[in-house]
């Protein structure tokens, strides 16, 4: 059951490194950090399309990665 749970994280910890290096920058250089804080004063426009799916896969991986990592220390035992 330990190498099951052991092959799963790493699967899963393979895809969500690849899902957010996929993801496109929000911001770059000094510029984007001007920009960054008018977003945060009036509002981020909603994600469309790819980054939507993109930003939803990421967060179903993450909290798979964190019950995966839960679950090996217990088999563990």
């Amino acid at each position: 059951m330990h190498a099951l749970v052991v092959t799963l994280l790493v699967i899963v910890s393979i895809g969500l490194i690849a899902v957010v290096l996929l993801q496109s920058g929000k911001s770059a250089g000094l510029s984007g950090a001007i920009s960054g804080g008018a977003e945060s004063l009036f509002g981020k426009q909603k994600a469309r399309g790819i980054d939507l799916i993109l930003h939803r896969i990421t967060i179903v991986l993450a909290v798979l990665f964190f019950i995966l990592a839960l679950a090996v220390t217990y088999f563990k035992i």
